[in-house]
């Protein structure tokens, strides 16, 4: 992977020069956005966003992991895309707390319904306490199944309040969320104004008519952003857009 913009670097960057690609604010909260696009627009290739990235699409979304408290995910995400517990191999781990971080994020999962088990192993077997935001009814009816095995927290009556979930994850220290989808989870942010970030992975193929975008759901304000960098493995692009 190198450097296209802004400092054009025709050689390779190191796991640690992509992190710092991608730096976190001391002491404020970043909520940073991940996702993979085809060249004309797709979101998913056989119904699944994984297929449409390469290598270097795994590798960088490995290494946002490293830079975050958390990873906030919908769970309509979770099921499609087949999530398992967030376990971070060791040389990650090792440059996680270099960062003063868990050896692993926490999922964080986003979901209006709580239709789980708790069971499942990406709550039996997650490293660290997963946290379950949901609305208020949800967590009175059904959140006590899941005492044993996650936090819940209930914001919002009809809707997950997210505004009032990141509030409760800085409380509980997770100030800097890395958001991994899906659409519709993305539009609410938007639509909430609580996106600082944007990263896109550009994938090298067109899909063709079918599949949606990155955003889903009612319309919302225009955001303005500014292109922070641009990096590039092979033939795929790795785009940062921050706040204007």
């Amino acid at each position: 992977m190198r450097r296209l913009w802004p400092v054009a670097d025709p050689d390779p960057l190191s796991d640690e020069d992509i992190v710092a690609a991608y730096p976190t604010p001391d002491g404020q909260r970043l909520l940073r956005v991940n996702f993979v696009s085809s060249v004309d627009g797709a979101v998913t290739l056989e119904g699944r966003s994984a297929p449409l990235g390469g290598p270097g699409d795994r590798r960088v979304l490995g290494l946002l992991r490293v830079n975050c408290d958390a990873v906030l995910v919908a769970a309509g995400t979770v099921r499609v895309e087949g999530y398992s517990p967030l376990r971070t191999g060791e040389d990650r781990q090792r440059m996680r707390a270099e960062r003063g971080r868990t050896p692993d994020p926490v999922l964080v999962l986003v979901t209006r319904r709580l239709g789980f088990d708790p069971a499942d192993p990406r709550f039996t077997l997650a490293p660290q306490r997963p946290v379950i935001v949901t609305t208020e009814g949800t967590a009175t009816r059904v959140g006590g199944r899941f005492a044993e095995v996650a936090d819940v927290i209930g914001v919002g009556t009809e809707d997950v309040d997210l505004a009032a979930a990141l509030d409760a994850l800085a409380e509980r220290g997770l100030v800097h969320v890395l958001c991994e989808g899906g659409p519709h989870l993305l539009g609410s942010l938007i639509d909430a104004d609580l996106v600082d970030e944007i990263c896109l992975t550009v994938a090298p193929k067109l899909v063709g008519p079918g599949p949606g975008r990155i955003v889903a759901g009612p319309p919302t304000a225009v955001r303005e952003l500014s292109l922070a960098h641009i990096l590039a493995a092979e033939d795929e692009l790795f785009l940062r857009y921050t706040r204007a």
